[in-house]
């Protein structure tokens, strides 16, 4: 996954915190009343709906992904996004994710999935329709889960496999009465035997380690869905996928599926073009396309940076685009993922849980909600869970755990932990720079207005006295002339935010006079500082272009953590290195990423959130907890949910763990993210699909003439905002 939404399926460990009693207080949950606390989804699916004698039998469906993939096979380390999308469309997945985001039945490929024994052993029975069969000819059955089992199980090392969650508690698989049916024996109970075999892969490529590793990467020579992959290009950067005329669903309606590599930033020009149907994108291209819908005359165009150098043919060049772009709509709603602020609990100020805690009641989350998602229409509703998002099973909203948004509580928390108020600070010197201070020079300022180190690091935290001689005036000026326009478009929104001026580096003024001195003027304002050393936390953000949201809501965190006497560092780093050489190796304090939301959150999400434990070489093992914070009973419970068969008990246990990893503040879950798609106004049963897992067979362009379903097709209103 991005830096916006980190890929694999959840999982992790950390630095040990245990709840005392009395300190902090952990609500009831709400599942124990009548009424569910999951809720319905935020936002719907928006894919223009459509019947299928309404849609035209045939076509081409351009699709506009991020890259080809290094493999085909999902269940390998470097699968991706695009990966999963192609599993979606040619393999058989025995459960998929509805508009709840909470596992159905397939029918296309189940008549029926069950427990049927509980002892002494859980059995699972599969009964598979009987048309379904792999693309050459060959009846899916027994042959093909156990050849699955076993190359997930983790017994055999020569299969490189990425996880292997839910199939090591596999005992054994043996046929049924028929060879429609599949017996699948647990070793230990295991609730979460819906995520299973899902996508099911041939015994062609689950058979051996040499076809699991290497066959499935460039192609797939057997499939079983409503298409099939015709060719794999890394040349030209496409895949293309086409009927499978083996199919027994309902026929596909569209001929083709070309799923080609388009960067973000070129995604509008090529949707002017006409040679993609459909694409995510960004906040600024969706509002182009909004503008473009509008009557004529309603709107002038922004002109991008070209414009200043050739206005007349940029202009005219904008305007053909634009044309262009009225033939398409934008599609929303919010994926399902949520975006997080990640406390390094390992080492630092951030090791003590009163310090990680103050820093999560010093944020107003709904308004970092409401900065990202208010402008583009959607609800604008923080997330209050880590294991599942509203309308999954799962969720509840446990933020209470923790509390919300209250500046004393949170100065309390830190005056606690020993940082004081403009406290005396220590010079350290660093290495090849000049002394800071009176007598040293000042470390060099960024064009934005910030002081910036030699590291390339801004520091937030309160005023520089040049800066503020200099730039107050200016800054306030341009706060004012521009704040009414970045509220009313979203495009803008990476460039909200107040500049932030560097405290002098001796410290507050009077930090070092005699004890007795009364404190001068503006006390309140300076940093919070503990045995000589200022309360000042390494935020780490990528520098992509595509992660201007991460960095404006950056920069409203650290605006909050300054009213507080918190002081942050901005590091920019490039994207390929911020997830691997920095969140992953623990190289920050602060961190912005996204976790993709489960189903199977006990399975998923246990190693995002499992306390981390030393390694036979004496190094720790954090699994995905990138965070390092986490608790003997967190694990427990995962544990104890995982291992019943009761689905109610089950989430009751998920919302007691999410009430404990609130409480010990190693991560802040903030909002859903937004999922923007550009679609041709002809396609149909397509979109931003929210929770739910595409439908490919039902996927088409309209008949001419022809319209869509009536009423609303899904898309929210800004109601929850």
């Amino acid at each position: 996954m991005s830096q916006h939404g980190v890929g694999p399926r959840a999982v992790s460990r950390s630095v040990a915190f245990l709840l005392t009693a009395g300190v902090l207080a952990v609500p009831a949950l709400a599942g124990c009343g009548s009424e569910d606390p999951a809720g319905k989804p935020l936002a719907g699916q928006d894919i223009q709906p459509a019947a299928r004698d309404r849609i035209t039998d045939g076509g081409t469906l351009r699709w506009a992904v991020d890259s080809v993939p290094d493999t085909l096979n999902t269940f390998q380390s470097d699968a991706d996004a695009t990966t999963t999308r192609v599993a979606q469309a040619v393999l058989p997945s025995m459960f998929r994710m509805n508009a709840e985001g909470r596992p159905e039945r397939n029918p296309a490929y189940l008549e029926s999935a069950e427990v049927v024994e509980t002892e002494p052993k859980q059995v699972v029975l599969y009964k598979l329709d009987q048309q379904a069969v792999w693309s050459d000819g060959r009846e899916i059955g027994a042959a093909d889960f156990a050849a699955q089992w076993r190359a997930l199980s983790g017994k055999d090392t020569a299969y490189w496999t990425a996880r292997n969650a839910g199939y090591d508690r596999i005992q054994k698989i043996e046929r049924g009465d028929n060879a429609l049916e599949v017996r699948v024996t647990f070793s230990r109970p295991y609730a979460d035997w819906r995520s299973l075999f899902s996508p099911l892969y041939p015994k062609d490529v689950m058979g051996t380690p040499d076809s699991f590793n290497d066959g499935a990467r460039k192609k797939l020579k057997v499939t079983a869905g409503p298409f099939t992959v015709k060719k794999l290009s890394r040349k030209d950067e496409r895949i293309t996928l086409t009927r499978n005329p083996r199919w027994w669903g309902r026929p596909a309606k569209l001929s083709e599926i070309v799923l080609r590599t388009v960067p973000r930033d070129k995604r509008a020009a090529e949707l002017a073009t006409g040679s993609i149907d459909l694409a995510e994108i960004a906040p600024a291209e969706a509002r182009r396309i909004t503008v473009a819908a509008r009557p004529r005359g309603s709107s002038s165009p922004v002109m991008g940076p070209e414009a200043d150098k050739k206005p007349r043919k940029a202009a005219a060049k904008y305007a053909r685009q634009q044309q262009a772009l009225r033939g398409f709509e934008v599609r929303k709603s919010l994926e399902p993922a949520f975006t997080q602020l990640a406390l390094n609990g390992a080492e630092g100020p951030l090791a003590d849980e009163r310090v990680r805690r103050a820093v999560a009641r010093a944020l107003d989350r709904k308004e970092l909600a409401k900065a990202v998602l208010k402008p583009l229409g959607l609800p604008a509703v923080p997330v209050g869970s880590h294991l599942a998002l509203s309308g999954q099973a799962a969720y509840a909203d446990n933020s209470g755990a923790l509390g919300d948004q209250d500046t004393k509580e949170a100065q309390a928390l830190l005056a606690d932990a020993g940082w004081v108020r403009g406290g005396p600070i220590k010079e350290e010197k660093k290495k090849g720079e000049k002394a800071a201070g009176a007598e040293g020079e000042k470390a060099g300022r960024s064009s934005e207005g910030r002081s910036r180190n030699d590291d390339g690091e801004y520091i937030v935290g309160s005023d520089d006295k040049d800066d503020k001689d200099d730039k107050e005036d200016k800054d306030d000026k341009d706060q004012q002339d521009g704040k009414a326009h970045r509220e009313k478009d979203p495009a803008h929104l990476a460039q909200d935010g107040k500049q932030y001026k560097q405290p002098h580096q001796g410290g507050a003024p009077g930090a070092y006079a005699p004890m007795g001195t009364a404190a001068p003027a503006g006390r309140e304002a300076a940093p919070l500082a503990k045995n000589g050393k200022p309360l000042t936390l390494r935020f780490v953000l990528p520098s992509g272009p595509g992660s201007q949201t991460l960095r404006t809501v950056a920069d409203r965190i650290s605006r909050m953590l300054e009213r507080v006497g918190i002081g942050t560092e901005i590091s920019k780093v490039s994207d390929e290195s911020y997830f691997k050489d920095h969140i992953a190796s623990g190289q920050y304090d602060l961190a912005l990423y996204s976790w993709p939301a489960s189903a199977f959150p006990a399975t998923d999400a246990r190693p995002v959130y499992a306390k981390p434990v030393p390694a036979a070489d004496g190094s720790l093992n954090v699994e995905q907890n990138y965070t390092r914070v986490g608790t003997d009973q967190v694990d427990q419970l995962f544990d104890q949910a995982v291992a019943t068969l009761d689905e109610g008990e089950s989430r009751s246990l998920i919302r007691k763990a999410d009430s404990r990893i609130w409480a010990a503040a190693g991560s802040i879950p903030l909002f859903q993210r937004p999922q923007l798609i550009a679609a041709r106004k002809n396609l149909v049963n397509a979109g931003a699909f929210g929770l739910g897992a595409p439908v490919y067979e039902d996927m088409g362009f309209l008949k001419k003439g022809a319209k869509p379903a009536s009423g609303p097709s899904g898309a929210s209103s800004p109601s929850g905002a």
